[in-house]
């Protein structure tokens, strides 16, 4: 079957079924592990401390090792996915931190655990990368903004649960059973996803039209209705190419490339402040221990709340309004709460908080993808992540030093004040990814396409 298969249009175009459903079920699964895994680190590092088994540098390096390996995974996600295909990707990346973390309830001692832990957080970098872009090329546009609230559901239940779990099974079985639980989740997930197809618009950009006509035409079947052959226009001769990772600072594409690194750097320093030192803010200022528990009760609660409204609003009102809409409650939240005196304040503003946290935070992370043509929509998202990811790494000194400096008004300051930036970026700049095709967003012609080739004849494949 030599066609063309317009895989964008087709899949923007078939109805939500059993597909979609089955492919949100299994990468949301992807999605829960990784952040269960990638949140076990409180519990288990506290109970290491009293056993002798590591100590407060070691924790430290643990953490430090996880933030550099977080990195790597974004940037070798993008890579791999482009390269080889968004399916081999997303199961290599599942399989690589399970069997770690396996690999890691057997270590005899610190230094080996924290090597582990270092490879083992380059696969749950990539996941995420992968999660988020998959949603972006089998999701029909409008509905894209419901299931990527779904997929932040299953992200704040695996941040939810991976704490739960920690205070009933650590006690019980040692911290070796956190990474048990997660390693076999995630090699029940890998095992659950074998058969997921390869995205069509990888297909197709590489020139395999008969698979992603074959892929397209089985998702046409399970939703219900028939191929249109009026949609299919005649292959082209042309061979494609691989696209060199400096089309993302080309004239025609490094725009978006720098919106995509300004929201993905915001969400990421956004939500690791709120959720990381607004509880050590509220000791340190001398309140009660009741503020912080609510200020926890807050973030259990909010990481599953805010996701679920963005499944409920995002569609109807676009996800560039839902980003701004949610950039601007979480700037005015987080610059009064750290104010709140009575316990019920606490727990009520710090729950609105965190929810639009959040929903900004899956929004940010959701939509990026969506900036860049299929050639090199993944490592455009990966490259992002990974600066994010970077910056997340020096955030500790530059909250300390902010704080330090003039106290904890500094930095709900600096936080409002990101979230107000890129707020007003999107509103007068922004890309509205809910109106239009993926491919009229980001076209894979014009000039991006002339980029890349220049780009190509300076490389090898």
């Amino acid at each position: 079957m030599n066609t063309h298969v317009n895989a964008g249009q087709r899949l923007d175009n078939v109805p939500i079924g059993r597909f979609h459903r089955r492919l949100a079920l299994l990468v949301g699964l992807g999605m829960f592990f990784d952040s269960f895994d990638n949140t076990l680190s409180a519990a288990v590092l506290a109970s290491m401390l009293p056993t002798g088994f590591s100590t407060l540098e070691l924790n430290s390096l643990f953490l430090s090792v996880t933030f550099a390996g977080l990195a790597i995974g974004a940037a070798f996600a993008g890579w791999l996915s482009d390269r080889m295909g968004r399916g081999f990707a997303f199961q290599f990346s599942l399989a690589l931190f399970g069997i770690l973390a396996l690999c890691a309830a057997l270590a005899p001692s610190m230094p080996v655990l924290i090597a582990l832990r270092g490879v083992m957080s380059i696969g749950l970098g990539a996941e995420y990368v992968i999660c988020y872009g998959m949603i972006a090329e089998f999701i029909p546009r409008r509905r894209r903004g419901r299931y990527l609230g779904l997929l932040g559901i299953f992200g704040g239940l695996g941040v939810s649960l991976s704490s739960i779990l920690g205070w009933m099974v650590i006690p019980a079985f040692s911290w070796r059973g956190m990474f048990v639980i997660g390693g076999v989740g995630s090699l029940v997930a890998w095992w659950l996803r074998r058969t997921m197809p390869e995205s069509p618009r990888w297909l197709e950009s590489r020139g395999r039209y008969d698979e992603a006509e074959a892929v397209i035409r089985k998702i046409e079947e399970e939703s219900g209705v028939s191929s249109r052959r009026a949609d299919l226009a005649p292959a082209t001769d042309e061979k494609a190419e691989w696209v060199p990772i400096t089309v993302l600072f080309s004239r025609p594409v490094i725009r978006r490339t720098l919106m995509a690194l300004i929201l993905t750097v915001t969400c990421l320093f956004g939500s690791y402040v709120v959720t990381g030192w607004m509880p050590t803010f509220f000791v340190k200022q001398g309140l009660t221990v009741s503020k912080s528990l609510g200020f926890n009760a807050a973030i259990m609660s909010g990481y599953v709340a805010g996701p679920l409204l963005c499944m409920v609003i995002v569609d109807r009102i676009g996800r560039r309004t839902s980003i701004v809409m949610f950039g601007t409650l979480a700037a005015i939240f987080a610059g009064i709460y750290p104010f709140m005196k009575a316990p019920a304040l606490v727990i009520a503003v710090g729950f609105v908080l965190v929810a639009t946290v959040a929903s900004f935070l899956t929004l940010g992370l959701g939509t990026t993808p969506e900036y860049f043509p299929t050639a090199f929509r993944f490592r455009g998202g990966g490259f992002a992540q990974t600066v994010g990811r970077i910056g997340l790494i020096f955030s500790p000194f530059v909250v300390l030093w902010l704080f330090n400096s003039a106290g904890v008004v500094a930095v709900i300051l600096a936080v409002s004040g990101i979230y107000v930036a890129v707020t007003l970026l999107n509103s007068f700049a922004g890309v509205d990814t809910s109106r239009e095709a993926l491919e009229q967003i980001a076209p894979d012609g014009d000039g991006a396409t002339h980029t890349a080739k220049s780009a190509r004849s300076g490389s090898s494949k």
